[in-house]
């Protein structure tokens, strides 16, 4: 009887196996847009009932291998595709499954490609708040902007975990994919680029430029100040324009007084040059270190496209300045240069020669690797953290000092939590909803494209601070390059132009100008709202329209 029974079961199991089969199934998720999905739940269901689930990739793709035995028919089966935010596809696989034998096996494979729409859900509704607050928060400085961006960044992953447990319409994005949504890239970048500047401040390089502008100029006034234009437009496309007017904006309201002008005259071309600056090249203006890691764009495709450009609206913005403050530099007239340059050689002169020679060094391998990233395949923070860590055992300074007193953590704590909100945005279709206004009103042209990106860029950057709404934008250029025929890279050009030099239009357009401000309310001859945006306002006009034309004649 024993024996029997073993008989009988053995039977059975080579039964089960020889009707049991593989199941294979896969595809590619994709929103409207036609960008894949990431963290798609896929769950392959049987009467209702869950018999295998995975997840799609960072591109939308998934891909399942489960066995299944006899008494389950696979043409019953259901996949079913859910995420938050989007409508669930539920669906047979009978139509899509295809059948095969391999070593006697019995395999069935399915492959399926769907489009998820999008759906309202509260998390839409708490994610553009929270986005259009902290916005307003930071442009009227209600509070500081790190504060501002901390606080959204924590009451969305607050609220995802709290209300989203219970209820996932109200889950707005996981800790995973705010992670994910951080380009560390621009973060390193940023820090790194901090810590060579610091390092070379000690060496007293930036006053001493000063100096030799104004040594240059021989006391004419417009000449110092083109002179002093050029100088912030290179200082600014290398390192950065906020740190440009650190360094350079004590130094000129010294000069200002000692003439006898409103510092203004000098102050306000510098900080349209540095913004023009910061403009040519990947390193110089956040928004360009932002576009450049998103869309894989190098050193050489910033300099090439946007440098001839720059430079061309830089000459024209010179004779603009000469016509606001002309009757400023007529006055502005020294009887003993000789001895105001002695004095000015005194003490704006260099303080350490071998920390300088160092640096120097350090900055020229540093912009070698800019140049050539592209081909090294090579990030640009890559770059500038081995430029930051070669300074550091060169120069012995301090590293204690210069990471707490040189590097602005607030800053970049400020540029992770907006990641992290931009990428809420995104998550729960706000960035898709926008993309889609911008598609439709462009109608496929690129010279629509062209000319709505740059000007909804310039004049949006004019009144909120250009780096969250560069963030704000990425997604939505990223988009329509891959949609409008021919887009190339042209479209980030124009987000690139309209979004830095846009800054140029107000006094809370880019962190440059409120730094130059304060400089000068602090000397007793402050930039108001109204007198910047008198000067920045049609500065910004004539910049930005001489870059639309650039970029629709083919520059």
């Amino acid at each position: 009887m024993r024996k029997l029974f073993l008989f009988v079961l053995i039977i059975f199991f080579f039964a089960s196996y020889s009707y049991a089969a593989n199941l294979r199934i896969g595809g590619v998720i994709n929103n409207e847009h036609g960008v894949g999905i990431d963290e798609v739940e896929v769950y392959i269901l049987s009467h209702d009932k869950i018999i295998a689930s995975t997840k799609t990739t960072v591109n939308g793709s998934y891909f399942k291998e489960i066995e299944i035995d006899k008494t389950v028919n696979p043409k019953d089966l259901t996949i079913e595709f859910k995420k938050t935010t989007y409508k669930t596809i539920k669906s047979k696989l009978d139509d899509i499954l295809t059948s095969s034998s391999v070593n006697g096996d019995n395999i069935f494979v399915a492959t399926t490609n769907k489009v998820m729409g999008r759906t309202i859900t509260p998390a839409f509704w708490i994610s553009l708040i929270v986005l259009i607050s902290i916005f307003a928060l930071i442009s009227f400085e209600v509070f500081h902007r790190t504060v501002a961006a901390l606080v959204g960044a924590s009451l969305l992953l607050f609220i995802s975990y709290t209300f989203g447990t219970f209820n996932e319409n109200y889950f707005i994005i996981s800790f995973d994919e705010a992670v994910h949504s951080i380009d560390f890239n621009v973060i390193f970048l940023l820090m790194s680029m901090m810590i060579i500047v610091g390092v070379m401040k000690k060496t007293g390089v930036f006053q001493w430029l000063a100096y030799k502008s104004y040594a240059l100029s021989k006391g004419n006034v417009f000449k110092l100040s083109i002179i002093l234009m050029f100088v912030t437009a290179v200082a600014s496309a290398f390192l950065d324009n906020v740190t440009t007017m650190l360094l350079l904006a004590p130094i000129s309201i010294e000069i200002a007084i000692m003439l006898r002008i409103n510092p203004a005259s000098l102050l306000m071309p510098e900080v349209m040059a540095s913004n023009m600056g910061g403009t040519a090249t990947l390193i110089g203006d956040p928004p360009n270190i932002m576009i450049g890691s998103y869309a894989h764009l190098t050193f050489n495709d910033f300099l090439i496209n946007l440098a001839p450009v720059i430079f061309i609206i830089l000459i024209v913005n010179v004779f603009v300045m000469k016509l606001y403050y002309n009757k400023e530099y007529k006055k502005g007239k020294i009887e003993n240069i000789d001895e105001l340059l002695s004095k000015l050689r005194e003490e704006y002169k260099i303080t350490d020669y071998k920390l300088l020679k160092h640096s120097l060094f350090v900055l020229g391998f540093v912009i070698l690797l800019f140049i050539t990233h592209g081909m090294l395949h090579m990030e640009p923070s890559i770059a500038a953290m081995s430029g930051a860590a070669l300074l550091l055992l060169l120069s012995g300074v301090n590293i204690t000092e210069i990471m707490e007193h040189e590097v602005e953590w607030t800053t970049l704590v400020f540029f992770m939590m907006l990641f992290i909100i931009v990428g809420a945005a995104e998550e729960t279709g706000f960035i898709s909803l926008i993309a889609t206004v911008v598609k439709d009103l462009s109608g496929n042209s690129m010279l629509l494209a062209i000319i709505f990106i740059m000007w909804v860029s310039a004049f949006a950057s004019a009144i909120v601070d250009n780096i969250p709404f560069t963030a704000t934008m990425l997604p939505v250029v990223a988009y329509l390059t891959e949609t409008i025929p021919g887009a190339g890279n042209t479209l980030w050009w124009a987000l690139a132009l309209g979004a830095c030099l846009g800054g140029n239009g107000t006094l809370i357009g880019a962190s440059a100008n409120v730094v130059t401000a304060g400089f000068a309310e602090r000397s007793g001859y402050p930039l108001t709202f109204g007198s910047f945006l008198r000067v920045g306002g049609p500065t910004m006009i004539i910049s930005v329209f001489i870059a639309m034309v650039w970029l629709l004649i083919g520059g």
